[in-house]
């Protein structure tokens, strides 16, 4: 006989049920009544799952739309999967990749019978196809499969980068989607059906295409697509280290580290690092008028060290780079502006005092001294410690901030002074073909890490500030992207091996009755795919050890 259990709805509404209930039997109506957005999944307990979840004890239960960041995942996780389905039974002969996130949408490869890219009649049919299961509501199905039943029918799929990603996994049983004869695994919750996975455009890209799908901010809206050049092309260059190393899967990864091949694939990955930087040192020395180096990226990026390395080179052409910090420049903390929630926003432009770093700039730029000033984070105060400044002929300054490519921060120095370098880790490996890993997620575990390592902050302190720092980033970063004349790339293929070493233990001290518990759940789920690999691997100049320590610069 099946015992009751109590679930209690968002609502606070309490419910009895017989054990081994499915989350879908609670819904009553598919679609949000106040959004009108379609329930894509549930938390059940802080843990994201699907409707097929088995219920079987007391639990609290909220169920989730696009329009939250665990139903964003599912939305994107889903319609990922019916987009690989929907190019397998239009092109069962192509080469088919999610790639990366470009903008609100997802950048995919695609080639067939030696072609790449996709024409418009190509991205139309894809399209249409795609709605036709939307419209019909072709099920989904969760399924779980013996790992030789999954070996043997990836194998016969000819998918070798799931059967590469499973050789490094024991898991007696693995999960696996269905839909229709359509097959795939997935790194969380899918929906059930394809019915709610209708707001979404195929737009032919480069060598490829985007899928465009809407953001949780404009969801159910798809927002239009703008072309963002300079990430694209970053990207496109990053592939190209990629087949270098030949590597782009967590699979390859681990068969390199299996293979005690490692070491010499950390010294290439390390030296093509050294080779942009180098590159960019010299670009800005071909530039006689440039006397102001302009650094911008978003949290966890790598500036710092980055800009240390730059010095390094700029060196070597003969240049004398000196630092300035906009963090010195705050305006006192009383005229900080405040977030709508009455928090200080730091990230905001006006929380700089634009006015006198300009004036300051202007000086500087004309070969007069200036008073140095130093921001006193304790007091909330900007001071002055009779530190003076003049540049000297061959003297450059480095100027490194998260505004550094806003045309606001910077007015009094003419356009033709300044060089704009937008940094970032966009990570190019995925777990295998279809299932990619978020750009983000790679400089959440560097912040992870490193706030651990030196500030002594927790996994939840660091996961729960995490999306005001994803707003800031998006309102004051990444509009200014195309402002660049020169992006580096500073993710590492190897880094994730290394973090999930660090990450994981700190992942794990979230338990199920915190709000963020999904979030590590999700985090510790995709790094459990990776072999581990020692922190003391990368050299000491290596731009990972300004998370992991060991580092040969000081910061």
């Amino acid at each position: 006989m099946k015992k009751n259990i109590t679930i209690t709805l968002e609502s606070g509404q309490k419910i009895t049920c017989p054990s081994q209930t499915l989350v879908g039997e609670l819904l009553h109506e598919p679609n949000d009544p106040v959004s009108g957005l379609p329930y894509l999944g549930a938390l059940v307990n802080n843990e994201l799952v699907t409707f097929a979840y088995t219920l079987d004890i007391d639990a609290t239960v909220r169920f989730v739309t696009m329009a939250t960041p665990g139903g964003m995942q599912i939305y994107i996780r889903s319609l990922s999967f019916v987009l690989a389905k929907a190019v397998k039974d239009l092109h069962p002969e192509a080469q088919f990749s999610v790639e990366h996130a470009l903008g609100p949408g997802l950048y995919c490869e695609f080639e067939v019978n030696g072609q790449r890219g996709m024409t418009p009649a190509q991205a139309e049919a894809l399209e249409a196809h795609i709605r036709d299961l939307v419209t019909t509501n072709r099920p989904i199905l969760r399924q779980r499969i013996s790992y030789a039943a999954a070996i043997e029918q990836f194998t016969r799929n000819g998918q070798m980068d799931k059967v590469s990603l499973l050789r490094f996994t024991n898991t007696p049983k693995i999960v696996t989607y269905v839909c229709e004869n359509f097959s795939d695994m997935s790194t969380g919750p899918m929906a059930r059906s394809c019915g709610p996975l209708r707001y979404f455009k195929i737009i032919p890209y480069q060598t490829g295409f985007v899928l465009q799908m809407p953001t949780v901010d404009t969801a159910p809206n798809v927002p239009e697509f703008k072309p963002v050049t300079v990430l694209a092309e970053t990207f496109k260059e990053y592939n190209r280290w990629g087949r270098i190393l030949n590597v782009n899967t967590v699979g390859r990864l681990n068969e390199i580290i299996a293979a005690d091949e490692i070491h010499d694939f950390v010294k290439v990955a390390e030296a093509l690092h050294e080779k942009k930087i180098a590159a960019i040192a010299d670009q800005i020395a071909a530039t006689p008028t440039v006397k102001w180096i302009l650094i911008a990226g978003p949290s966890s990026s790598g500036k710092t060290t980055f800009a240390k390395r730059l010095a390094i080179q700029l060196r070597v052409n003969g240049l004398r780079p000196v630092t300035l910090g906009t963090d010195d420049y705050f305006v006192d903390r009383e005229h900080t502006p405040r977030t709508p929630t009455g928090e200080y926003d730091f990230e905001h432009l006006q929380a700089v005092d634009v006015e006198t770093l300009n004036r300051d700039l202007a000086d500087l730029d004309a070969g007069r001294e200036i008073k140095l000033p130093t921001f006193d984070f304790q007091s909330g105060a900007r001071t002055y410690k009779g530190r003076t400044m003049r540049l000297a002929e061959d003297q450059v300054v480095v100027l490194e901030g998260i505004h550094s490519l806003n045309p606001a921060l910077t007015p009094a120095i003419p356009e033709g002074r300044k060089f704009h370098i937008y940094i970032s880790a966009l990570t190019q490996l995925n777990l295998d073909n279809n299932n990619r890993i978020p750009t983000t997620d790679n400089r959440l575990l560097r912040r992870l890490v490193r706030d651990h390592r030196y500030r002594g902050h927790s996994a939840t302190r660091t996961l729960e500030m995490w999306p005001n720092v994803g707003r800031g980033e998006r309102t004051w970063i990444f509009p200014f992207q195309e402002e660049a004349d020169a992006v580096f790339n500073s993710a590492l293929d190897y880094e994730l091996a290394i973090l999930s070493v660090l990450a994981r233990p700190l992942l794990s001290e979230i338990k199920p009755n915190q709000p963020i518990y999904a979030e590590a759940r999700r985090m510790l789920e995709f790094l459990s795919h990776f072999l581990p690999l020692a922190a003391d691997v990368p050299p000491p100049t290596s731009i990972i050890r300004e998370f992991v320590g060991g580092s040969a610069f000081e910061y």
